[in-house]
């Protein structure tokens, strides 16, 4: 043991010695090989499915080659299948899930909650309400026609949630702005039940929807809603710094130079884009928002800088992987990617509550 002489101060740790770069680079490789992995989940996704075309083939006919001519006359569907199906569904997925986990982190940051989710400020019954208008009053019946509905709706509620949650004293807080999407939460889900008591036929168009499906999106879809996601997802990863700072308190946050008020309006409406565009794409899809930044915080801590990317390349290949079990459990029909998420996901998510105590955000 090395003692330090009398009147000589112990020597001092340089900041962003090599302790923090070997975390900063063990955090950046961990990032690039879970991206890997979405790359590699991608392309097993293109591949399986109800119909059995396997992964070489599926290969060679989504870059335009011929597998070996075509004696049962059977290639051109295999390349609609391929093609026109399985790529956009994938690629729908991977943005899908990115969006929905990293709507969940920046909820829980701007709620300080660990349990938070994008439901609780109303985003996914406001897409519902919107949708059911869409299908029964208008009588839309295609996924790119109430993908704007659910966008609006989304855009709507979450407005109304913030109007509610601004009124009276220590109007803004998080406690206020989760009751009053509870309240809101509430009243549209009544609206929406009743929509479908009384009108069966909206009921029979809405429940697909509902389930939270990637069944059936082609291409429209992912180019309807993309470019919403992708201003979310950048929006999101530049808060970073600030929803660690909001983390800190409204206090302290208001004495380190942060505009507590501005940073709850841009955080909510980054919720709102990521939420609501993912919600109007596929339907209502549960746990990922809530469960997928609680289990990358335990992992690696509550950086935004960190935890943000993490979330958002894991929440696209739980999403994923979920629709690929649900593609290949009951051949050749197929559970819904909401159905999947939910059985898979809430066993591990109570497991991991159960083991260790939730990780403060």
């Amino acid at each position: 043991m090395v003692v330090d002489a009398p009147g000589q101060a112990p020597p001092a740790r340089r900041a962003g010695g090599p302790v923090g770069v070997a975390g900063s680079a063990t955090r950046v490789l961990g990032l690039l090989a879970l991206v890997a992995v979405a790359v590699l989940v991608l392309l097993v996704s293109i591949g399986i499915g109800s119909r059995d075309i396997g992964l070489a083939q599926s290969w060679t006919l989504l870059w335009g080659g011929d597998p070996g001519g075509d004696p049962t006359g059977t290639l051109g569907t295999e390349v609609a299948i391929v093609r026109d199906l399985r790529v956009p569904r994938g690629l729908l997925a991977l943005a899908v899930g990115a969006a929905l986990g990293l709507s969940g982190a920046v909820m829980q940051g701007l709620s300080r909650n660990p349990l938070a989710d994008p439901g609780l400020l109303g985003v996914n019954a406001g897409a519902s309400a919107a949708v059911v208008v869409a299908i029964g009053a208008f009588g839309i019946g295609s996924v790119t026609g109430y993908v704007w509905f659910g966008l609006v709706g989304a855009a709507v509620a979450m407005f109304v949630v913030h109007a509610l949650g601004a009124t009276g004293r220590a109007s803004g807080t998080p406690d206020r702005l989760v009751l009053a999407g509870a309240a809101v939460t509430a009243v549209l889900i009544a609206l929406v039940n009743a929509a479908l008591v009384l009108t069966p036929r909206t009921f029979d168009s809405f429940r697909f929807w509902n389930l939270g499906s990637l069944s059936g999106r082609r291409m429209d879809v992912l180019v309807a809603v993309g470019p919403f996601i992708a201003i979310g997802v950048v929006a999101a990863f530049a808060m970073a710094r600030a929803l660690d700072t909001l983390a800190l308190g409204d206090r302290a946050g208001q004495a380190l130079g942060l505009n507590v008020g501005r940073t709850r309006v841009v955080a909510g409406a980054v919720v709102t884009v990521l939420a609501g565009a993912a919600t109007a794409a596929v339907g209502p899809i549960a746990f990922l928002g809530l469960a997928v930044p609680h289990v990358v915080r335990g992992l690696i801590g509550p950086a935004n800088r960190w935890l943000l990317p993490y979330t958002a390349v894991l929440g696209a290949i739980v999403l994923l992987v979920a629709d690929l079990v649900g593609r290949v459990l009951v051949p050749p029909g197929e559970i819904q990617v909401g159905v999947t998420t939910a059985v898979l996901g809430a066993p591990v998510f109570v497991a991991l509550c159960r083991r260790r105590r939730l990780v403060g955000v």
